[in-house]
């Protein structure tokens, strides 16, 4: 598992700093990209990610890459996500179950979203409610740990800078 996080996931995003990706600018895109990963309907992440990468100019790899390695817990969270938006709601618990909903998918797509319409609206809005905080958080966490692994390579192209001009 080491070996494949290494692989996978971290000489990637070191290989993005040695390429001249500010690190402020990688923290956010992998925040953002773990926030998006966790989004708890199935099949909308990487295209989510995709546009956010483009409307904001982000770097579309390192967004996609950490929605990607997070895609498990998107599994895992969905009924944490259901129980929450119910109790922001004041919504009655579903009998709602992973097992249940991959069955449903087996009748398609179309009749599991109209089964499970009342779970996804409250699981979309709990991640609604806690993807800004997330975003945030892993941000202030991951700023500083790619500052200092871009300050730790050697021959790491610098980070483009502002030319950006006050004037008085």
């Amino acid at each position: 598992m080491k070996d494949f996080l290494k692989r996978r996931l971290f000489d990637p995003l070191l290989a993005l700093l040695k390429q001249g990706v500010a690190p402020e600018r990688l923290a956010l895109c992998v925040a953002i990209g773990i926030a998006v990963g966790l989004i708890p309907v199935l099949g909308v992440s990487t295209l989510l990610c995709t546009v956010i990468a483009l409307a904001f100019r982000l770097n579309l790899p390192a967004i996609q890459l950490a929605q990607a390695v997070v895609a498990p817990l998107q599994l895992l969270l969905i009924v944490p996500f259901v129980r929450l938006g119910e109790w922001m709601t004041q919504a009655a618990a579903q009998p709602v179950s992973i097992g249940a909903g991959l069955a449903l998918m087996k009748q398609g797509i179309w009749h599991t979203v109209i089964v499970l319409k009342d779970a996804i609206i409250h699981a979309s809005l709990a991640w609604i409610a806690v993807a800004p905080l997330a975003v945030y958080i892993l941000y202030k966490i991951l700023k500083p740990v790619f500052s200092r692994a871009a300050a730790a390579m050697p021959g790491a192209r610098p980070a483009a800078v502002s030319t950006t001009v006050k004037s008085s």
